[in-house]
């Protein structure tokens, strides 16, 4: 298991109210004012990620998907080889740029960029290529809802070059650091991994799959009003993961229409989670909370249809196999 030196530490506690500001459409969750299950996951990010990453805390306010969230990270992309880091950083990027998430493309391009001045690289196998992409079709649409703007877009342009390359050697030295497979499973309870992420197989992979996605599960019966999860469950069964296009808005807006009146903005805006989160707007949001009030059903039902179509990807990656 990793330990935070001094240096590592001072660097966590620095950055904490930074990554909090990010956050957008639902109130950060500060350390000091973080319930026991909340504080347990930003210690473990901050341990191992090196810092508190606004796309897993932007998910404090339902506890159990935010470590959900984490579950999925450390364990596709942070633990096991070392040796396999930069390539799953690739595949982090390339699946980030798909989505349409500057945010994501610019971390993970920075960490794959800094990783290259470390001389241990290896290709990852296909089930880790396919479990990190799974999680960062998760994550691209959470953070394209709830971040918006890269890291660096606020640096003023004469001083952008030099805090890029500063960027880089910092994720490249943090990534390159090893941590043991299984450390975050505890932060969820155990859970039968469903069939549709049978590809997945067996060991600590698949039980963080199995855990992330009872938990998100969970949270959204109570989220996720019937009949929009019926809704966006059909919508995913025959897509081939091609892009939703210019007229997404339209086609979810139509899509949404025969769904009863009470949940037509819940359906909306799950079906552009879904299929075109980079085109939710505030408006989006304000329309949903008239229906669910509160920030934890807005991150769980977001979490739920990012968490569909994501597990979609994995079994489409693996079809031909």
């Amino acid at each position: 298991m990793t330990r935070m030196l001094g240096a590592e530490r001072l660097l966590a506690r620095l950055t904490r109210g930074v990554s909090q500001q990010q956050v957008r459409y639902v109130a950060a969750v500060p350390a000091a004012a973080a319930t026991p299950r909340v504080r347990a996951v930003y210690a473990q990010v901050e341990r191992d990620f090196g810092m508190l990453a606004p796309p897993v805390s932007l998910h404090a306010p339902s506890p159990d998907v935010l470590a959900a969230a984490w579950v999925l990270l450390r364990e596709t992309l942070l633990a096991g080889d070392r040796s396999a880091r930069a390539g799953k950083e690739a595949v982090a990027a390339s699946v980030s740029a798909m989505n349409a998430c500057p945010y994501c493309v610019q971390v993970h391009t920075a960490t794959l960029t800094g990783l290259r001045r470390h001389p241990v690289e290896g290709r990852p196998a296909d089930l880790s290529r396919t479990a990190v992409a799974v999680t960062f079709h998760y994550l691209n649409r959470m953070v394209n809802i709830f971040l918006g703007d890269p890291p660096l877009s606020a640096v003023p342009a004469g001083v952008r070059p030099a805090a890029a390359r500063g960027a880089e050697r910092l994720l490249g030295h943090l990534g390159a650091r090893s941590h043991t497979p299984g450390a975050s499973l505890d932060l969820l309870g155990v859970a039968e991994p469903p069939a549709d992420l049978a590809w997945a197989g067996t060991g600590v992979v698949a039980d963080a799959l199995a855990r992330a996605c009872a938990a998100v599960e969970a949270r959204a019966r109570e989220a996720v009003p019937a009949p929009v999860a019926e809704l966006v469950t059909a919508r995913l069964v025959d897509w081939t993961g091609a892009p939703a296009g210019i007229d997404a808005r339209r086609t979810c807006a139509a899509a949404a229409e025969q769904l009863p009146a009470s949940c037509r903005a819940s359906g909306r805006l799950l079906l552009l989670t879904a299929f075109a989160s980079y085109q939710v707007t505030a408006a989006d949001i304000a329309a949903f909370r008239r229906e669910r009030d509160g920030d934890a059903a807005l991150i769980e039902a977001t979490a739920w249809a990012a968490l569909a179509a994501a597990r979609r990807w994995g079994r489409l990656l693996t079809a031909a196999r």
